[in-house]
């Protein structure tokens, strides 16, 4: 069993991560239920479903949320482990209580005469808040849940999956509103909600890498490894002019670490000479996992002993 280390900077970033999950959920609220909802807007996922019994029967839809959240999460939490579930398990609750909130004390019609621009603001606050969630490791579970289950045991890709549980819910939003204007505006909220997650997790996992020339590369690198946590590369080089072997380090940050490192080789050498870009993905410990899906014919022939493993076998 893996064994989890408890340090201050992992604490940190896990409340980080957790207030981050939190104003997601709260930015997804706002969508929901002040612009969609009143306007008889449905969504993907589980809220969709909420909003379509709350249509046609009245429940309320923190109610039909919480509960098939919760029957989901059970599920996931025998298939799929704790590990999966904790962060969704906070966003799930702290969703159930804005919306709950909302749901009591706001009794208004925002944009009741414009139900598409209605439909884009609420998509873009949903959205907005998916993507933060998504980026601290947080889900707002539904579909999301479905999604890994089956491809726990399918090769199915989770946008696929997720996609087509989301057509199926918002297309069956015409049996209670009998309005396809309607439906159509909900094919809108999907398109983008979708847009906006993609721009909010690509926003928040961009990446930097640092090229530092200094002659007092150890202390900065030193310095670099203590205070943003990052790991620095010594590369033997020589100057081209002068002829001088010098040490360049390579460094690799989450963009929000850079006014960090910037300052640290301000402290340590004004002098040297720095060079910094943005890189389009970086995979690895501290950073993003791969996301590569194996063949068939690679996984079998992975779980085939080849013939040197029967050679050394005693």
């Amino acid at each position: 069993m893996e064994k989890i280390q408890f340090t201050k900077a992992s604490i940190l970033s896990e409340i980080r991560d957790y207030l981050v999950i939190a104003i997601g959920m709260l930015s997804y609220c706002i969508g929901w239920g002040i612009f969609l909802l009143p306007n008889n807007i449905t969504t993907g996922g589980v809220a969709g479903v909420s909003s379509i019994l709350f249509w046609g029967t009245g429940i309320p839809v923190q109610l039909s949320y919480f509960i098939i959240n919760g029957v989901l999460l059970l599920a996931a939490l025998r298939i799929l482990g704790i590990r999966f579930c904790l962060k969704t398990i906070y966003a799930v609750s702290v969703l159930t209580a804005g919306v709950a909130v909302i749901t009591a004390n706001y009794h208004g019609h925002l944009l009741s005469d414009q139900p598409f621009m209605a439909a884009i603001i609420g998509a873009v606050f949903c959205g907005c808040g998916v993507g933060l969630g998504l980026s601290s490791n947080g889900s707002t579970g539904g579909t999301d849940i479905i999604a890994a289950i089956i491809n726990k045991y399918r090769d199915i890709s989770l946008g696929r999956i997720i996609m087509l549980c989301d057509v199926i819910i918002i297309s069956s939003s015409y049996l209670v509103l009998r309005d396809w204007e309607k439906v159509i505006y909900g094919y809108v909220v999907l398109y983008v909600t979708a847009f906006c997650i993609d721009q909010v997790v690509n926003s928040m996992r961009l990446s930097v890498q640092f090229f530092i020339i200094s002659t007092k590369w150890k202390e900065i690198g030193e310095r670099i490894n203590r205070e943003p946590h990052r790991g620095c590369t010594i590369i033997d080089a020589q100057g081209f002019y002068s002829g001088r072997e010098v040490k360049m380090l390579f460094v690799l940050a989450k963009r929000r670490q850079s006014n960090l490192i910037f300052r640290i080789i301000n402290e340590v050498d004004p002098a040297a000479f720095v060079s910094q870009s943005a890189v389009i993905g970086v995979y690895g410990e501290g950073f993003d996992q791969f996301k590569v899906r194996r063949s068939k014919s690679q996984s079998a022939t992975a779980s085939r002993p080849s013939i040197l493993d029967s050679i050394n076998t005693p």
